[in-house]
This record gives structure tokens, C-alpha cells and sequence, in this order.
């Protein structure tokens, strides 16, 4: 356990030094560019916060892999026992609208499993963080998932396609949707108990989803696919078929709406 409390350590002060880098660049007009795809954009401050998360990473933990969205992937990554796994900027549209809900969100994966995770908000102080079996923390207040068991008017963090009709063969749940610009913090949210759950059911990058994963399953909330099977992290093809996380009761009720003839 000691092993994942001083990875924790390396990677808050790692997002803290993100941070600076970010504030920098922020409302400086940072140049970008649309990574095609349907990808999105990049900006140099992404770049910059890869760069220097990746030698600062590395350098203390020469031993772990390296998956990051802003750097070539490389399949040594899959015979490391523990792997970093790295945003360097989550929302970055947000970033360049000048807006402060984006996050630098960073994990430590041990043989799938997320096993240390910060999500931080450098434009708005919050430090979300977890270790596996010691809990999840804002700061120093620690965190526990809602309660709430009945999807009628529960509170869900999701992008406006996800609760299209198409979605859901058990019918669209009558959840009362929100959305945040950062996936990460989404499920950052929902570990803190500010909203109930959080769904995506498009394909998801680990990068986007390792820490928030850990962040939840430490504040006591249920984490899967968005057809309910378990996540694993550092695959060689690093995305996920969605999400939904949430407390027990009310994961189990979304995906009976979503499958209801396996329920």
C-alpha cells in the first residue's frame, strides 16, 4: 500500500506543476490545431504539459509505461507491470474558450487495475485524488458517491446525444441531465456526491476515464462499460464501450434500462 501512496505523492505534485504550465497559456491565445478524426483540438499547452509530465514521470519512475493522449503510442507500454495513463489537458475546447472547467488528469495502472489517480482543476483549486483501499479525497475532505437509488430525477452528468431514445431499449430514464466540459471531472463529481451519476456511451480513452474510475470506486460508487462489464486499463486497444458510474442501486437501475431482457 506505501507503494501507492508515494506514486500518489509523484502525481499531485506532477498536476500541480501541470497546473503552472496551463495558467500560462490560459487566455494567452496558445496556438492550436484539429487533430482530425473527429479528435478535436490540440494546443501547445497540451504539448507542453505532455512534454514535461513525461520526463518529470519518467524520470522518477523509469520503470513504469506510458500512455498519454499526446504522445505516440508504444506497445512496451504492455509489458510494464504499472503504467502511467495521462491527459494533459481534459476539455481542451474548454481551455481555449477561455473557460476554467478543464483538468489535467493523471493515473497509475498495475496490471489493468487503476491503482493511484489525481484529477486537477488548476483554474479552480480542486485536487481530486485516490489511492487503491485508502479513499478518495478533495483536498482533505473525503469523498463519498450519493445515495440516491430511483432514476427519476436523479442527476446525471452525460453529453445530450447519450440519452437519445436510440440508447436505451428499456426507455430514456427520467434523469435530470447536466453536463461538465472535462469527462474526468464529470466523474470526479460524481465521486465528490455533487451529482448522482455519470454516462457516456461512446467509445471512451482510458486517459480520459483511468483516474476518475479509481476516484469513484474509492468514494464507494460502481464503475463499468456502459453494457455493465468491468473495466480494464492498459489493453492494447486503450478505449472503453462507454461508462456509467454511479452508487450501486442506481447503476444497476440505468443499465436495466439499458438492457432490460438480460435484468
Amino acid at each position: 500500500m506505501r507503494e501507492s501512496e508515494d506514486d500518489l505523492a509523484l502525481l499531485i505534485s506532477a498536476a500541480h506543476a501541470a497546473g503552472e504550465i496551463a495558467r500560462r497559456h490560459f487566455g494567452d491565445g496558445p496556438r492550436f490545431w484539429d487533430k482530425g478524426a473527429g479528435q478535436g483540438p490540440v494546443s501547445e499547452a497540451d504539448l507542453d504539459v505532455d512534454a514535461m509530465l513525461r520526463a518529470r514521470l519518467l524520470q522518477a519512475r523509469p520503470d513504469y509505461g506510458w500512455l498519454s493522449e499526446e504522445t505516440a503510442d508504444h506497445p512496451a507500454r504492455l509489458d510494464r507491470a504499472r503504467v502511467f495513463i495521462i491527459d494533459p489537458i481534459d476539455g481542451t475546447r474548454a481551455f481555449l474558450e477561455g473557460q476554467p472547467g478543464f483538468a489535467h488528469v493523471l493515473a497509475i495502472v498495475e496490471e489493468g487495475v487503476p491503482v493511484a489517480a489525481v484529477v486537477y482543476l488548476p483554474m479552480l483549486g480542486h485536487t481530486y485524488s485516490a489511492a487503491r483501499g485508502q479513499g478518495a479525497f478533495l483536498g482533505g475532505r473525503r469523498l463519498q458517491v450519493s445515495d440516491a437509488s430511483s432514476l427519476d430525477g436523479a442527476t446525471v452528468l452525460a453529453a445530450r446525444p447519450a440519452l437519445a431514445e436510440a440508447n436505451w431499449p428499456g426507455g430514456v430514464p427520467p434523469v435530470a441531465r447536466h453536463f461538465r466540459p472535462s469527462l474526468a471531472w464529470r466523474m470526479a463529481l460524481v465521486a465528490e456526491g455533487c451529482f448522482d451519476a455519470m454516462l457516456t456511451l461512446r467509445p471512451t480513452w482510458h486517459w480520459d476515464i483511468a483516474a476518475g474510475a479509481l476516484l469513484i470506486a474509492e468514494a464507494g460508487g460502481v464503475v463499468s462499460t456502459a453494457r455493465g462489464a468491468q473495466l480494464r486499463f492498459n489493453t492494447p486497444d486503450p478505449v472503453a464501450d462507454g461508462v456509467i458510474a454511479a452508487g450501486a442501486a442506481l447503476h444497476a437501475a440505468l443499465l436495466r434500462h439499458r438492457a432490460p431482457t438480460q435484468a
